[in-house]
C-alpha cells in the first residue's frame, strides 16, 4: 500500500462546487450523478496523480474505472451541467467588458503498443541509426479542442464547447498537399472544421455574441471561421499565419501594412533560457482592410472587412 492520501480540509468542505457543477446534469441514471460526485471530489484531491493514487483502495478505483467504461455515460452527459454553470458565471459578471473565449487544441498522448487501441496523433521525429538517417515512429492518443471563457483580468469562468476525437489513419498533410490544393477541400471535410464548431457552440451558449471575443493561435487563420463568426455577429482576434490577397489594388495584406501609419508602441519583457531578462519594442499599426476569400472558395464566401492588427518587433537582435 502507498501512502494515505493527506488532504488539509475534510472532503466535505470541497462539497459546494461540486454540487454547482453538477446540478444541471442529465443522467439517464441518478446514481451516474452521484458517482460522478465522489469521482470529482477524489480527483480534486489527487491532481497529477494516477487513479489508483486518487482513490487509495482497489475497490473505488474499479468502480471509477466501470464508470469511464460505462456506455450510457460520456462527455456530453458528464460536461452538461458544467456548461450551464459557465453560462451562468458568464451572467453574473456580464458588463462592459466583453469576454474572452480562448480556443485551442490539446493532444493527450499515450503509449501503446497497437495504434489501433486508442487512435493516431501524429508521427514525429525521434532517433537517428547507425547510419545518420532519421527515424519516426508514431504517437498515440486523443484530441481535444476545447473554448476557455475568462473574463479580460484572467478569471475562468468555465468551458463553453468541447470536442474529443481520435484518428484511425493519419494521412500525412505534407503529403496531401502535394497532390491537392487544401483550399480546394470543403471546410465540412477537415479537421479545421472544429473550430467553426467550438465558435458557434462558445456563441450560442453563452448568447450574447456581441459579448464575447473569440481568439485563437494561427492555426485559426481560417477564412470560412472568419465567415462563420460575422454570421454570429460576434468577435474575434485570430493570430495570421497567411498573407491574404486584399481588395487593395491586388495587394497582399502586409504590402497594405507596410504603408499604415505607426499608431503606438508596445513593450514587453521577454526572458531567455538563461533566465535573463530583456525588453522587446512593438510597433504596433492597424487598419480596416477588404480580405479576398481563397480562390477555390470564392464563390461560396464572401468578402470580408476586418481590422488588421500588425505588431512587429522594432530592432530584431
Amino acid at each position: 500500500m502507498g501512502k494515505d492520501l493527506q488532504t488539509s480540509q475534510p472532503l466535505e468542505a470541497g462539497q459546494d462546487w461540486i454540487k454547482e457543477e453538477l446540478a444541471d446534469c442529465e443522467f439517464a441514471d441518478v446514481r451516474h450523478g452521484k458517482r460522478l460526485g465522489k469521482l470529482l471530489e477524489r480527483i480534486s484531491f489527487g491532481k497529477g496523480s494516477s487513479m489508483p493514487w486518487a482513490f487509495q483502495d482497489w475497490a473505488n478505483t474499479k468502480a471509477a474505472y466501470r464508470f469511464f467504461a460505462n456506455g450510457r455515460v460520456n462527455e456530453a452527459t458528464i460536461l452538461c451541467g458544467h456548461f450551464k454553470a459557465t453560462r451562468a458565471r458568464f451572467e453574473s459578471v456580464r458588463g462592459a467588458d466583453p469576454v474572452l473565449a480562448l480556443h485551442d487544441t490539446t493532444e493527450f498522448s499515450y503509449t501503446r503498443e497497437k495504434t489501433a487501441s486508442i487512435g493516431i496523433l501524429k508521427t514525429t521525429y525521434s532517433w537517428r541509426d547507425k547510419e545518420g538517417r532519421p527515424r519516426n515512429h508514431t504517437l498515440c492518443g486523443l484530441l481535444m479542442h476545447s473554448g476557455l471563457v475568462v473574463t479580460t483580468s484572467g478569471v475562468p469562468l468555465g468551458l463553453a464547447a468541447i470536442k474529443f476525437w481520435t484518428r484511425k489513419k493519419f494521412k500525412g498533410t505534407h503529403a496531401l498537399k502535394k497532390k491537392i490544393n487544401p483550399t480546394r477541400v470543403a471546410i465540412e471535410e477537415k479537421e479545421s472544421s472544429r473550430w467553426i464548431e467550438g465558435l458557434r457552440k462558445a456563441t450560442k451558449l453563452l448568447a450574447m455574441p456581441d459579448a464575447m471575443v473569440h481568439v485563437g493561435d494561427r492555426e485559426s487563420d481560417i477564412y470560412e471561421l472568419f465567415v462563420a463568426a460575422q454570421e454570429a455577429g460576434t468577435h474575434f482576434i485570430f493570430r495570421t499565419c497567411s498573407d491574404r490577397l486584399t481588395g487593395h489594388q491586388g495587394y497582399r495584406v502586409s504590402e497594405v501594412m507596410a504603408e499604415v501609419r505607426l499608431k503606438g508602441l508596445h513593450r514587453i519583457e521577454v526572458r531567455d533560457k538563461k533566465g535573463d531578462v530583456s525588453q522587446a519594442v512593438l510597433e504596433l499599426r492597424y487598419r480596416k482592410l477588404r480580405l479576398l476569400p481563397p480562390a477555390g472558395t470564392k464563390t461560396r464566401y464572401p468578402e470580408l472587412e476586418p481590422t488588421v492588427l500588425h505588431a512587429q518587433e522594432r530592432g530584431i537582435p
